[in-house]
């Protein structure tokens, strides 16, 4: 599968150093605010190895009163997408894609396992995750498995540092829905985000006959 263009009315950009903190302000936030339809949620992603399949990196999407995720010591943004300390807001269908897509290339697969929860549990998650950043470089599991014990009926996900390990506690939970999704574009990022820059180029360019 091609990697696909998420036209988001900007360049792509890598974000900055997980140890360096980024702050959007506020009006940024208000005004590309996303809570997705249906119950309060939190689905679980780990990247992980085609060949050997152990987990390399960690994030958590919430979906609470706003739909956020937080990307632990990662390096996702983008200009158009307000990032506070690793936790990244609008969280739009499109931009929850192209999280995905971002991460899974011709080594990598993502593991996605999504957990209902109720409204408050969600809610709880997403203030915990706006306190928990920037997560320092090789930490991302450890910062979200401390998000997710923390919370009413987590108990049994253990504190863990592999992100194998993590997923393995949060899919024994009851009602967690698992899916793996795959694309086998090139192993480099960069070269996936100049190709998204070069197909927003294109499609910010005016049309034969346009002034």
């Amino acid at each position: 599968m091609r990697r696909r263009a998420f036209l988001i009315g900007a360049p792509l950009a890598l974000a900055g150093c997980a140890t360096s903190p980024a702050w959007a302000p506020q009006d940024f936030i208000d005004r590309v605010a996303y809570r997705a339809p249906g119950p309060s949620s939190m689905t679980l992603f780990t990247m992980r190895n085609v060949g050997t399949g152990n987990g390399a990196h960690t994030g958590l999407m919430i979906n609470a009163s706003q739909r956020v995720i937080f990307d632990p010591a990662g390096t996702f943004g983008h200009e158009s997408i307000p990032e506070r300390n690793d936790l990244h807001y609008g969280i739009t269908p499109r931009i929850a894609q192209f999280y995905i897509s971002y991460h899974a290339r011709s080594t990598f697969f993502l593991q996605i396992q999504e957990i209902a929860v109720p409204d408050a549990t969600a809610e709880m998650a997403f203030r915990l995750a706006e306190e928990a950043g920037p997560v320092p470089q090789t930490l991302c599991t450890s910062a979200t498995a401390r998000i997710i014990r923390a919370l009413p009926g987590f108990g049994s996900v253990r504190q863990a540092f592999f992100p194998n390990s993590l997923a393995r506690d949060f899919g024994r939970l009851p009602g967690v829905i698992e899916t793996t999704y795959r694309e086998n574009d090139d192993d480099d990022k960069t070269v996936a985000l100049r190709q998204f820059d070069a197909e927003l180029r294109a499609e910010e360019a005016p049309g034969p006959g346009t002034r």
